[in-house]
């Protein structure tokens, strides 16, 4: 079965943000149940899964959930007999940064991060780095709409700047913040993001990301060569975004769990299901 997000204002019905998606499981002949967000973002795992019937393997497609909420909903499906295609393990490693980067050193720009987000951990971390600019973040995600004030560090060197920085992005992210602080080099990128999507360590899918779904470069990635890392990494459903650099390499920017992440306007949503969804289905 699918498990997909329901209407806030209308529980009965799919969101609609996922309604393509949903309309394109069902004429493939899964099963499509819904679950309510808000009471699993809440940790209300057994009432958000009050409308799933039946037993058997599960994909779930919807809104981001922290690592200890999809954790909830894990464990509820399988007191009811479903199991999740991605455990809780999976999920927390493809979601938060520490969990795959190691794996992908060298393929993606050097990287240090704090648990936590108090000041010595930071300068920790920035020392660490070393100076130079930097791109911060959290352990999932980055704010780089407010680009200048709480993501990009022009130089780690200047503690006090930097902190600055650190300070506003904590501000901003507020309660969502997760995990801590992450530092990541500076590159410099000279194309827009192509979104990579992966079953089972297999690169089934290759397209725009979804905040430039009209822009695909002119020449794409050839994902075999980060295929021998994302197969090392076990995980069953997963996005890898990536971005040519400016001496031509292309780099990860990152990998996220394939459940979570959006799928391009651009990307029909029978495509998107018939390659993706129904494999881990079948």
């Amino acid at each position: 079965m699918l498990l997909m997000p329901s209407d806030v204002l209308r529980p009965r019905r799919v969101d609609e943000h996922f309604a393509a998606e949903a309309a394109a499981a069902r004429a493939a002949g899964i099963e499509v149940c819904l679950v309510d967000h808000d009471a699993l973002a809440a940790g209300s795992a057994e009432p958000a899964i009050a409308r799933v019937s039946g037993t058997g393997p599960a994909v779930y497609r919807g809104w981001m959930l922290r690592s200890e909420h999809y954790a909830g909903l894990d464990a509820a499906l399988r007191r009811r007999g479903v199991r999740l295609r991605t455990g809780a393990a999976q999920y927390r490693r493809a979601h938060e940064l520490p969990g795959w980067y190691p794996d992908f050193a060298g393929l993606t720009p050097p990287t240090t991060w704090t648990t936590g987000t108090g000041r010595a951990g930071f300068d920790a971390a920035a020392s660490e780095l070393g100076a130079g600019p930097a791109v911060l973040r959290d352990h999932t995600k980055s704010l780089k709409h407010h680009w200048h004030e709480a993501a990009y560090v022009p130089e780690l060197a200047d503690r006090d700047a930097a902190w600055a920085v650190a300070s506003r992005f904590v501000e901003l992210r507020g309660s969502e913040l997760v995990g801590g602080f992450v530092l990541r080099r500076f590159e410099r990128f000279v194309s827009a993001e192509v979104r990579t999507w992966w079953v089972d360590g297999v690169c089934r899918l290759v397209g725009p990301h979804p905040d430039t779904a009209d822009e695909l470069p002119a020449e794409l990635p050839d994902p075999a060569g980060f295929g021998p890392v994302v197969g090392r990494l076990g995980l069953p459903f997963v996005t890898a975004d990536l971005v040519r650099r400016d001496d031509g390499r292309w780099r990860l920017v990152e990998l996220g769990d394939g459940q979570v992440s959006d799928r391009p306007g651009t990307l029909a949503a029978d495509r998107f299901v018939t390659a993706l969804i129904a494999p881990q289905l079948g």
